[in-house]
């Protein structure tokens, strides 16, 4: 069974980026959100074992789906990718449930050591 993997960018180039390296990392059935408001949208309808997640982006941005996940008690592994790398960002994330928080552009090393230490493989 492969694992599913919802990655959510408002840049196309972003998630066509973040897909490459899921997918040279695991075997995963992966779908693509362009904002928050789609990402909650298709968490609803579908089970998903890792979102990949940007935090700036229009109409619903990244913190307001970690807080929709928290309040809808969605399970899901959220990994944050962003470009946002200050400290007061990092803190709240991980504190509405982000595993870990990757700054742009992913590194497939990265990604894949995050993989491995939550037993993603």
């Amino acid at each position: 069974m492969n694992f599913s993997v919802l990655v959510c960018d408002d840049s196309t180039v972003a998630r066509k980026q973040v897909i490459r390296c899921l997918n040279a990392c695991i075997a995963a059935n992966i779908m693509q959100a362009k904002n928050g408001r789609e990402a909650l949208e298709l968490m609803h309808i579908h089970n998903f074992d890792l979102l990949c997640l940007d935090l700036t982006m229009p109409e619903v941005d990244g913190v307001q789906v970690l807080e929709g996940i928290k309040a809808q008690k969605i399970e899901c592994f959220v990994l944050v990718i962003s470009a946002d790398i200050q400290l007061e960002m990092k803190q709240r994330v991980a504190n509405l449930g982000a595993i870990a928080f990757v700054d742009k552009p992913i590194d497939k090393t990265r990604l894949n050591e995050i993989l491995h230490k939550f037993g993603i493989h």
